[in-house]
């Protein structure tokens, strides 16, 4: 019978579907459970193969931990709420709701399609009432553990979306979803105060299992600066003005200050300041631009002096002028800088235009021009034209400097982050309502729990306003309620939730989906919780990991979940690109479809291409043609079968054991390719694994190879996590009733593992020479010997003498001479 991938794979997703073999009990005994997890996806309408690439080499790995014992839960669903989903309803001019419910049926098939062993009994869909009730009863208790508040901020706003964007979504000045640039605009918001666990969140990288890059993008977005906030006086006032720095040893090359054009300072300082009139004109200008251009490297630094005030420097008393500068932010540290420009080259340029001296304090190994610099030095060196501190190595002089200054309780010690609240409103239609309402005599109060869900009503007008303001504000019969203080009249909230608390939250229901009375049960959590392995794009190393830490550390100190990181272990799929090497874009025509490739060779095999078309975390070119090797080589691996003699019926699965093969060459080959394939599997490195089985189906291929049922079980346990559906036809063709995908993982013999002879690398110098074959084992003197008695090699040594020797068994020599 020929391979027909169609008509198996139907069939055996009906036959897992109705058996529920992949539905996972929360405690199955004897079994650790594990807990694996893939992003869940937006609702787009389809999966494309970035999806696929992400989701089908992932369950690769939960099956393998599955068939080593353990109790794996590996749930799905669907990141229903948000921008992405309504900004193709609106597109198409449908309503959000029914074009996300029309595409999460679609995407289910899909899904399904793939073969993977998700539990969707556990299906979480965001935009369900049923799930957004506890996305609407968490914020409620952020709001009252004093995590969650309404102020005037200023705010990222996209014209094109007309919404609201948070720093994370507006990275580069321009919106993340439709690329639009982003305005400056001061509107009342409600914002989650993550800022207040910065320190926490750095601390909790340290014993992760994540990729280092995704560590460090973290880092540096919390941010942390440790330094002194120094007292610059303000001459003949009571003012003064905070500074904070982490260069305590420049402070006598300060020669000027720079305040933000929202610094109090101003305002206080305003019947001083001679210039006034045109001060007020640049601050009135600097409200025109965004935080992105303000701050920018490539935009020249502007700046108007505070004529008539002076502030005095702290370390030797001397007046220096104050301006104020728009690439000062206000809440950057104390929204003021003190500029050394011998020692910041924003300072050296803004300096040199504005005529401001330039005194260099640090003397490091780059000379700056002599009298006259003609760059900024921003290293370590010893102090010149410091006073008492002149000649102390800079690091030394920052204490000093430091503790001089704290004994006149003119300085003390502060850490400043980066991070700042995470601004969660959205005037979108399209979201989880926010469960506040506003009564003019008792404020904001928040909604009862048990009045939970507040359902999204279904409008007929749900297009953005572009006036600051949600479509849901246009509908009486949504914003008019009660106040549950009082009973007065009041009004809802009509601004939505960023669609990343929807899934900062959701690998918490997933452990208990259908609750009604509670979020998740501290049961189920236990059992579950923390996710073991997660698997996604590196582009959500800030957004969506981020949140879901605060989340966790959050409700970890609420009481509400015993453990303080959500995801232990974290996976990095890389981006797949078009065939012509180009990211994939409908525009471009190189947009490869899944469900074509599936139609035409079938899920396994579009399972197996994408896991070894290169190593998982890079990603590449996706090439179709590159299908036309793996359906060859299934097809072999389905030629295996046909002549096997099948299992007498009750016989469970094989072991592999010394003296069952027929073959030693094959038996050989087989426990090598064990060890490799499951090495392999457990580093995520699916190309050198599918290489290896590739080796081994041509090895029992060849003609002096005669069948047995060791070998050909053992293929098949190998094959299972990476074909599912043949591996599971063809091990019932064998006569096996219990599934393939209960059995256990084959495990190697040591001993048949060992090659019998070696190529043993011999360098000279670390230069690569030669390789020579030699038993496996080889003592360094047999190994020496060899060399030295090399023809091939004695032109290299020339007599000279060997001053050492470097040895690595079974790999290389190597001779320093």
């Amino acid at each position: 019978m020929a391979y027909d991938p169609q008509k198996i794979e139907k069939k055996w997703q009906r036959a897992w579907e109705k058996s529920g073999i992949y539905k996972a009990q929360d405690t199955v005994g004897g079994k650790k459970n594990f807990y694996h997890m893939v992003m869940f996806p937006y609702p787009s309408g389809n999966l494309h193969i970035g999806h696929w690439y992400n989701f089908a080499p992932a369950d690769v790995f939960a099956r393998f931990k599955r068939m080593n014992g353990f109790n794996v839960m590996s749930p799905i669903g669907f990141d229903a709420f948000g921008l992405p989903a309504e900004n193709a309803a609106i597109k198409r001019k449908i309503h959000p709701k029914n074009w996300t419910h029309k595409n999460i049926e679609n995407m289910r098939k899909q899904l399904k399609s793939m073969g993977n062993i998700y539990d969707w009994s556990r299906e979480v869909v965001t935009c369900d009432p049923e799930y957004y009730k506890w996305t609407q009863w968490l914020f409620l208790q952020f709001y009252k553990n004093g995590l969650a508040r309404k102020a005037k901020v200023p705010a990222n706003w996209c014209p094109s979306c007309k919404t609201v964007l948070a720093n994370e979504q507006a990275e580069g000045g321009k919106c993340e979803r439709c690329d639009s640039q982003v305005i400056q605009e001061e509107i009342e918001q409600w914002l989650f105060k993550i800022s207040s666990y910065a320190d926490e969140l750095l601390k909790g990288l340290d014993n992760l299992d994540w990729p280092e890059t995704t560590k460090i993008m973290q880092r540096n977005w919390i941010g942390r600066s440790e330094g002194l906030q120094i007292k610059f006086s303000i001459s003949n006032s009571q003012f003064s003005i905070p500074v904070f720095t982490t260069r305590a040893d420049t402070l006598f090359g300060c020669t000027y200050l720079v305040v933000a054009p929202e610094h109090p300072i101003i305002l206080n300082l305003k019947s001083e300041i001679l210039n006034l009139k045109f001060v007020e004109q640049y601050i009135e200008e600097s409200k025109k631009k965004t935080e992105r251009d303000r701050i920018s490297d490539l935009k020249e630094k502007s700046g108007v002096e505070l004529k008539g005030v002076k502030a005095i420097n702290p370390v030797n008393g001397r007046e220096v002028p104050i301006f104020v500068a728009d690439y000062v932010i206000m809440h950057y540290g104390t929204g003021a800088i003190m500029a050394v420009p011998a020692h910041d080259n924003r300072d050296f340029d803004f300096a040199k235009k504005y005529n401001l001296p330039i005194i260099e304090v640090v003397k490091g190994t780059v000379p700056l021009g002599g009298t006259v610099p003609t760059m900024a030095y921003e290293g370590e060196g010893a102090l010149i034209n410091s006073d008492k501190f002149t000649g102390m190595p800079s690091n030394d002089a920052r204490e000093r400097i430091g503790e001089w200054l704290q004994k006149q309780e003119k300085a003390e010690k502060k850490v400043y982050y980066r991070l700042k609240d995470w601004l969660i409103s959205r005037q979108r239609y399209w979201g989880a309502p926010i469960p506040m309402v506003f009564c003019e005599k008792c404020s904001w109060q928040a909604i009862p729990e048990k009045d939970l869900p507040v359902l999204l009503p279904n409008i007929k007008n749900y297009l953005p306003t572009g006036e600051g303001k949600s479509p849901l504000a246009k509908s009486k019969k949504f914003i008019n309620t009660v106040c549950p203080k009082c009973g007065g009249s009041a009004q809802r909230e009509t601004d939505t939730m960023d669609t990343f608390i929807c899934s900062s939250w959701y690998y918490l229901r997933y452990a208990d989906p259908l609750n009604e009375t509670e979020f998740a049960s501290e049961e189920k959590l236990k059992a579950w919780l923390p996710v073991n392995v997660y698997v996604g794009g590196a582009e959500h190393s800030v957004l969506h990991l981020l949140y879901s830490r605060f989340f966790t550390k959050a409700l970890n100190k609420m009481g509400l979940v015993n453990f303080s990181e959500p995801f232990l272990g974290l996976r990095h799929q890389g981006i797949i690109l078009g065939p012509d090497g180009q990211k994939m874009s409908k525009s471009k025509g190189n947009v490869v479809d899944p469900d074509e490739q599936v139609k035409k060779y079938g899920a396994d095999a579009v399972r197996m291409y994408l896991c070894f078309m290169g190593p998982y975390n890079q990603g590449g070119p996706y090439n179709p043609d590159g299908l036309v090797g793996i359906n060859r080589f299934l097809n072999k691996a389905w030629g295996l079968f046909e002549k096997s003699t099948p299992t007498p019926k009750g016989v469970g699965a094989p072991t592999v054991s010394v003296g069952e093969f027929k073959n030693p060459k094959t038996e050989k080959l087989l426990h090598q390719t064990i060890k490799r394939v499951t090495e392999d599997i457990e580093g995520m490195r699916f190309n050198t694994a599918v290489s290896a089985l590739m080796i081994l189906v041509n090895e029992l291929q060849q003609p002096t190879y005669k069948k047995d049922h060791g070998s050909i079980s053992t293929f098949l346990l190998l094959l299972a996590p990476f074909a599912p559906h043949m591996a599971e036809e063809l091990w019932s063709r064998l006569g096996n009733k219990d599934s393939i995908h209960n059995q256990e993982w084959p495990k190697y013999d040591p001993k048949l593992i060992e090659e019998e002879r070696i190529n043993l690398i011999i360098q000279i110098n670390g230069k690569v020479r030669d390789k020579i074959d030699v038993p496996s084992g080889i003592s360094e003197k047999e190994a020496s010997d060899l060399v030295i008695n090399s023809e091939k090699i004695k032109k290299w040594l020339q007599g000279q003498e060997i001053k050492k020797t470097i040895f690595v068994p079974n790999k290389l020599i190597n001779l320093v001479v």
